[in-house]
């Protein structure tokens, strides 16, 4: 009796969750025709938009231009990325493997939990779940389970409110702990050694992503609604939690970033086996090409996921290194000259890259 109502009880759970994620999807996407009519009024819609009108790129009008030209600067012609990207060549860019740094000691337990429990909340909410068959290139454990034909197969519109909604949130790390240490060092009165520079950089980044996904689909007021919410407890968190562990914070965002790794991996297998058909003669925006300097001839949406898994894949390895570290007096192996330089070091570039992030010993 008590195992039958626990199967019965379990059964309940799952169609509830699954329940959840279709009524968060439609309102993701828009489609939602119940309890949102009437349209007017609604912080669904947009402005001049009807009930119906889909987040995904082929939106039944114009994509809003979110970035345009200042009209008041008429002697400005360009204004370069405060940063300019590394080159990456595409033998680099291949070379990028699905990688996991094991745990050691229970800070990285308590990271890496938080990170499989924001995980576990977005896939929930945003109805993602990963054709097991389609096995990508570096991930051993995928197991071919047959193709996914439900409601939560993957396609161009969920793989971009996927990539918007992650990399609104990606860019928060790097921000809140450049500007801790950056008071940290005006209250100390001493230097940083370098930190504050790449953790800038490493939001800056992430920014440019969101810019660029931005490119090809306008969210929706629901979706903006959901980032900001995000975003308000996101970094509220970690800024407590820098405060009081930028170690076991800098631990998070390397396993983080392993799930972003992971993600474009699987969204690169999916164009290669054929399941995102839009993507694959798609050209990247043209924001992406001057950012990275992306090469004629290898400029589509493949192209692009490439230079963004590598950029996570970098993000990866340098948090992971600076969980290694004395995180008040060691300096940032990233941006530092060496003794050596013939002997591999960490650079700012992909050429020597660690993916679970280099021992304090290699560096100091």
């Amino acid at each position: 009796m008590y195992s039958s109502r626990h199967t019965a009880t379990a059964i309940t759970t799952r169609t509830s969750a699954i329940n959840f994620s279709h009524t968060v999807q439609k309102l993701l996407d828009g489609t939602a025709n119940t309890a949102l009519k009437p349209c007017t009024g609604s912080f669904l819609i947009k402005p001049n938009s009807v009930c119906s009108r889909s987040f995904g790129s082929t939106s039944r009008r114009p994509i809003q231009e979110f970035f345009p030209a200042p009209e008041d600067a008429p002697h400005i012609k360009v204004t370069p990325p405060a940063w300019k990207h590394p080159v990456y060549t595409r033998d680099q860019m291949d070379s990028i493997q699905v990688a996991h740094r094991q745990t050691k000691n229970w800070a990285d337990r308590v990271a890496l939990a938080m990170v499989r429990l924001l995980r576990f909340g977005t896939d929930l909410a945003t109805g993602y779940s990963h054709d097991k068959s389609v096995k990508p290139k570096g991930d051993a454990n995928e197991a071919a389970l047959g193709n996914k034909k439900s409601w939560f197969a993957m396609n161009e519109r969920k793989w971009l409110i996927r990539f918007l909604f992650l990399e609104s949130v990606a860019g928060v790390p790097g921000m809140v702990g450049a500007s801790l240490r950056h008071l940290h060092s005006l209250r100390r009165l001493k230097r940083d050694n370098g930190w504050i520079e790449t953790l800038l950089e490493e939001a800056y980044n992430e920014r440019m992503h969101l810019l660029t996904f931005m490119k090809m689909a306008e969210p929706g007021r629901f979706m903006k609604f959901m980032i900001l919410g995000a975003q308000g407890v996101f970094y509220n968190g970690f800024f407590l939690s820098y405060l009081v562990s930028p170690r076991i914070c800098h631990r998070f965002v390397g396993h983080l970033e392993e799930e972003a790794v992971l993600t474009y991996t699987r969204a690169i297998a999916d164009i290669d086996a054929g399941k995102l058909p839009k993507w694959e003669k798609l050209e990247a925006p043209e924001i992406a090409v001057r950012y990275w300097n992306m090469p004629e001839g290898n400029r589509t949406m493949r192209d692009l996921l490439l230079y963004i898994r590598a950029d996570e894949a970098k993000h990866r390895e340098v948090n992971h290194t600076l969980g290694n570290l004395e995180q008040k007096t060691d300096p940032n192996p990233f941006v530092s000259e060496y003794t050596d330089p013939s002997k591999a070091h960490p650079t700012k570039g992909i050429e020597n890259i660690k993916p679970t992030g280099w021992d304090r010993a290699e560096v100091m």
